[in-house]
């Protein structure tokens, strides 16, 4: 009876409404999935569902409508684009965690601290890599995140059109130049520490050496153990510093790397 009552004009709007909804919500809910702090494994799955929903509909009126699709075949050929967009987006976020996590297990087995603050997240991560990922995760909401966030998704469809699949080639290379900026940007993150051990380990071996006698090991442990934990106090406002505006220029300029 009340759809009686609706005109067919009014009809077809919402169901075009409804599609343009249907078809970000594609992207977008692939995207918050996995990007960090939204998609991390410890928030609930329909937590995140309703997430998706959220910034479907902040960033959905702000496009122009998107025609619906008029067979199954061009619904699937929109699953097909949108949610490997939204993932690559996503994952290339990721990459960033992965960053901060890879700086400190390498500043974790180089201080002889790969076992402490250990086991903060679902997977066990050594040492310093759980300080350093809850900070950088509580410093990006901090600064922002879910305001970044909606940009670049509103962003990304200019850099990836609806409905169009990146080109293969094009987007491998732009995923590879994302996973090698990651690894580089977590040795820089982690070389105070990476330079600080070679110091510590160089010295040990002329005190040994000069002092075969002494039982070097007794005295270094504690040391490099209270060096780098001094080092995480000292740096980690400059690692952050550094990761978050390595993530703030990705978010501003997510083509980078495109050919």
């Amino acid at each position: 009876m009340t759809l009686a009552l609706l005109s067919p004009e009014l009809i077809a709007m919402l169901g075009a409404g409804f599609w343009h909804a249907a078809i970000v919500f594609l992207r977008i809910g692939a995207m918050t999935s996995v990007m960090p702090g939204f998609g991390e494994t410890f928030v609930p799955t329909h937590i995140r569902l309703i997430i998706g929903l959220v910034f479907t509909a902040i960033v959905a009126p702000t496009l122009p409508q998107i025609t619906p699709p008029t067979t199954i075949l061009q619904y699937v050929g929109y699953i097909s684009s949108e949610v490997v967009i939204g993932l690559g987006l996503g994952v290339a976020m990721r990459f960033f965690v992965h960053a901060l996590q890879t700086a400190g297990s390498i500043a974790a087995q180089t201080t002889s601290l790969a076992q402490f603050f250990g086991g903060q997240g679902v997977d066990p991560m050594p040492a310093l890599g759980a300080v350093l990922w809850i900070a950088g995760l509580a410093l990006i909401f901090l600064l922002g995140l879910h305001l970044r966030a909606a940009e670049l998704m509103i962003q990304s469809y200019d850099i990836f059109p609806v409905g169009l699949r990146p080109e293969a080639a094009g987007f491998s290379q732009w995923g590879v130049f994302r996973i090698s900026q990651s690894f580089a940007m977590a040795f820089t993150l982690a070389a105070p520490f990476v330079v600080t051990a070679v110091i510590y380990n160089l010295t040990l071996g002329l005190i040994n050496r000069a002092m075969p006698q002494l039982m070097i090991f007794f005295i270094g442990a504690p040391v490099i153990t209270f060096g780098g934990l001094a080092l995480l106090a000292i740096g980690s406002p400059l690692i952050l510093t550094v990761w978050s505006r390595g993530l703030s220029e990705f978010m501003m300029n997510p083509a980078a790397g495109l050919p």
